[in-house]
């Protein structure tokens, strides 16, 4: 491309990405706020699974969390952001003559610019039986899921390595049941950020705990087992320890294979600029832990995320950042001990050294001090003031002043938090909270007040603030109690619908249906809404309730719908939309084919695609064009934009299929026909199959029915997202009639009780399934009265392309064309 081509003008450049991790996908979203349009992008990670937040691998190990809980991009950021993810793919080969990479399947991707972030890999150390059964590193998922199924069949576990990584490793080990010992080469623990008298403090903490250490232990050979699984550990002094799991946390070091394979310069990582390019390829940048800068590779996260900052400045042609490297410091937790440390923490010639130890209460302060400023520091248990200790250091402020008091931290130190206050509330707006992340107290106030957070894990969604390391979560939850007032730590029983109200959504509901509340300036006016107009997202759910509540009676409005419901069609990245007419149960005719491929010509729709429901997608509509492609197609709306009712996916069934018990496809074209036009609070997909064989996927739709010989089985609440859940049994009914009236009484149940933007899935896990079948099952006049009542709410719904195609409705609100 020519560089003097102007912003936004030309074909887009193609930026590739090798890595999924934790600096390269930072890259992306940094990328993404400066130049959202400038790159195609593709994505090549060697893992199966989204971005994810490395740093609570440990936490998994332990049972604390679950892989779900710390994905931090899921697939559908990706989508959204109309970048083609490749996973599960590794990438083998850089053409960089041609600009092309290369995976070990044969995938190929073109690029303007290549972001290499392969990241690290755990050393494993070269003894005889490293490669044995049961010997392991911890690096990623694959690692954790290995470690989960080994201490659940065996008991001895070895962690050869006394870092963070290992500790964290130990921990979750003991934790999953096994006797656990710790190998260390040093005379000390975490000798990287702890002096001796801290490390000592920590093991002992650790070893208060059952775990238990070896050091000054040199690894000499991995001894096998009968079975060819690893059975033993042998020292070089000769002794030996069980062992059916040695997990290696020795250390990491850049992987660079790939990099060197197309010729790039390495020494200690792929060697790189102030610009994060490589010094061999100006068109390739690499950053994280696979990247040399200055001779260092950096392997925290706060100075991977400087770079992305940078790296995303040059690639998106700002070309102003520079990176001159990072002063680091380490605040983290070791199974729940806090550690902080930072610079020259072990001192020397010409350093003093301010000395505070109490060994009962588990506290350790140490600061160093060289020419009247604070050069390092190291502490245990007590980290409260670790950020204001690192200002200190990192800014080379003069502590003369405050010598006498600095060891007791900043309430005690100028006149900050003297009258009481606690440590969040004695910050200035820019003083940094988050280093993981390099997030300032200003930046989670503003994201509090402005979006009306009040949960820890609001803030997370909202700034990334202790959603890497957490060890500033105490501080985090500060500033929450003191901007939002009261303890917002957790999630209150009762979640309020947004920042405007202190009502939950249950409260509102009950307001609309007892006091007939039909328009939203009601139930604002009624409720005492603080924000007059509402916001983004209170509205959206208060026009459902509404229309829910009191159907053909309330009032809609469509500028409190999401822009995919107020245009009736999905919008796509470029700002063309796509089209899906409803096909009854995934059944069409060639009349239709012939329509849809007319339609398609006629108005040179790019793309042409087969859903995964059984559906046919016309992709790049023109937004004016949109009611005269309905029109055109003379087909129902498919409402594959909508919080509604998408599709009933089918097989063939017995009609067809010589396994087929019963009639799947006419079983799903009766739902469709019945439940079409149903709104909902979210998305809401159907399936049947005609026999346990479930070609349909039933297991993972909010309502799946699977046909058996004696009729028809009943499923809720599966969901086939990032989070797959497999549906629960329900009901066994014998005729269709009645497969109709309790599908249609437990979406009326979901419609009328669940949570806007709630799946139905998230509304079992609120209600449980006994109380479903209790409204659904057992009560007959209830499940009738449900029943009706979905039935009455649909007949006085049209479908909303023949009222803007055919009838004119609302029409202008397609002139104006979305480029």
């Amino acid at each position: 491309m020519d560089m003097s081509t102007p912003l936004g003008r030309g074909p887009r450049m193609k930026l590739v990405m090798v890595g999924n991790g934790m600096a390269g996908v930072r890259t992306l979203e940094e990328l993404l706020k400066l130049a959202p349009d400038l790159y195609d992008i593709t994505v090549f990670g060697a893992e199966p699974h989204p971005h994810y937040n490395r740093i609570l691998l440990s936490p998994v190990l332990a049972g604390e969390q679950t892989v779900a809980d710390i994905v931090l991009n899921p697939l559908d950021w990706y989508k959204e952001n109309g970048i083609a993810l490749h996973l599960g793919k590794k990438v083998v080969k850089i053409d960089r003559t041609a600009r092309v990479v290369e995976t070990g399947d044969g995938t190929r991707a073109g690029y303007d610019r290549l972001l290499l972030a392969t990241g690290s890999e755990p050393f494993i150390l070269p003894v005889s039986g490293a490669g044995l059964e049961g010997v392991i590193g911890f690096r990623d998922i694959a690692d954790v899921d290995a470690m989960i199924r080994a201490s659940s069949a065996y008991k001895h576990a070895i962690v050869i390595g006394g870092g963070l990584l290992g500790l964290e490793a130990a921990n979750g080990l003991m934790k999953r049941g096994m006797d656990v010992s710790v190998v260390h080469l040093g005379p000390w623990l975490m000798e990287r950020q702890l002096d001796e008298p801290a490390a000592r403090l920590l093991q002992q903490s650790l070893e208060a705990r059952g775990m238990r250490f070896l050091l000054q232990k040199q690894t000499g050979e991995l001894v096998a087992g009968p079975g060819g699984r690893v059975a033993a550990i042998r020292f070089k002094d000769g002794s030996e320890a069980p062992a059916d799991l040695v997990v290696m946390a020795v250390g990491i070091r850049p992987n660079t294979t790939l990099a060197e394979s197309a010729g790039l310069h390495c020494n200690r990582g792929i060697v790189v600029s102030d610009t994060l390019q490589t010094v061999t390829d100006p068109r390739i940048y690499s950053i994280g832990e696979c990247a040399a800068h200055r001779g260092i590779a950096y392997g925290l996260v706060a100075p991977l995320f400087e770079q992305a900052r940078v790296a995303a400045n040059h690639l998106a042609q700002y070309g102003i950042g520079r990176y001159e490297g990072s002063v680091t410091s380490t605040r983290l937790k070791v199974t729940g001990i806090d550690l902080f440390s930072a610079g020259d923490f072990l001192g020397g010639e010409g350093t003093e050294t301010l000395l505070y130890s109490d060994p009962i209460g588990g506290v350790y302060k140490k600061l160093v001090i060289k020419d009247d400023k604070l050069v390092g520091g190291v502490m245990v248990g007590d980290t409260v003031d670790g950020a204001w200790y690192f200002a200190l250091l990192r800014d080379g402020k003069d502590v003369s002043g405050l010598r006498d008091h600095l060891m007791f931290g900043q309430d005690h130190c100028g006149n900050l938090g003297h009258q009481g206050h606690h440590r969040a509330a004695g910050m200035t707006d820019d003083m940094e909270v988050c280093g993981c992340n390099g997030v300032c107290k200003g930046d989670i106030v503003k994201a509090i007040r402005e979006k009306g957070l009040f949960t820890l894990e609001d803030v997370r969604k909202h700034t990334k603030a202790s959603s890497s390391c957490g060890s500033c979560t105490g501080l985090v939850e500060q500033i929450l109690a003191f901007t939002a007032g009261g303890d917002y730590s957790a999630a209150p029983k009762k979640k309020s619908v947004c920042g405007c109200t202190d009502y939950t959504h249950e409260d509102v509901r009950a307001a609309i249906r007892n006091n007939k509340l039909l328009t939203i300036p009601q139930v604002m006016t009624f409720m005492e809404w603080r924000t007059p107009d509402g916001c983004a997202s209170c509205r959206p759910a208060l026009n459902y309730y509404l229309l829910s509540t009191w159907p053909g009676e309330a009032e809609d409005d469509p500028q409190s719908r999401f822009i995919n419901e107020r245009a009736h069609a999905n919008i796509q990245k470029d700002g063309s939309y796509s089209v899906i007419p409803r096909m009854w149960g995934g059944i069409t005719t060639p009349a239709e084919l012939r329509r849809i491929a007319e339609v398609a010509e006629k108005y040179a729709i790019p793309t042409v695609k087969v859903t995964g429901g059984q559906r046919i997608d016309l992709l790049g509509v023109k937004k004016a064009d949109l009611p005269k492609v309905w029109a055109d197609l003379d087909m129902p709306s498919g409402h594959a934009y909508g919080k509604a009712l998408r599709t009933v996916k089918t097989c063939v069934g017995s009609e067809w299929c010589r396994f087929g018990t019963q009639d799947s496809t006419q079983m799903g074209i009766d739902l469709e026909k019945v439940f079409f036009k149903m709104w909902a609070p979210h998305k809401v997909k159907l399936a049947v199959s005609g026999c346990p064989r479930n070609c349909a996927e039933v297991a993972i739709k909010d309502v799946g029915i699977i046909g058996v010989d004696s009729g028809w089985e009943i499923y809720v609440g599966g969901n086939g997202g990032i989070k797959t859940e497999v549906a629960q049994f329900l009901v066994k009914v014998k005729t269709p009639d009645e497969v109709l009236e309790y599908v249609g009484a437990f979406l009326q149940l979901y419609r009328e009780e669940a949570r806007y933007l709630d799946r139905t899935v998230h509304y079992l896990e609120r209600v449980g399934l006994d109380y479903v079948k209790q409204r659904v099952l057992d009560d007959a006049d209830n499940r009738r009265a449900l029943y009706e009542r979905l039935l009455f709410a649909l007949s006085v719904e049209k479908d909303p392309w023949v009222e803007r195609a055919k009838e004119g409705k609302l029409a202008h609100e397609f002139e104006t064309v979305i480029a």
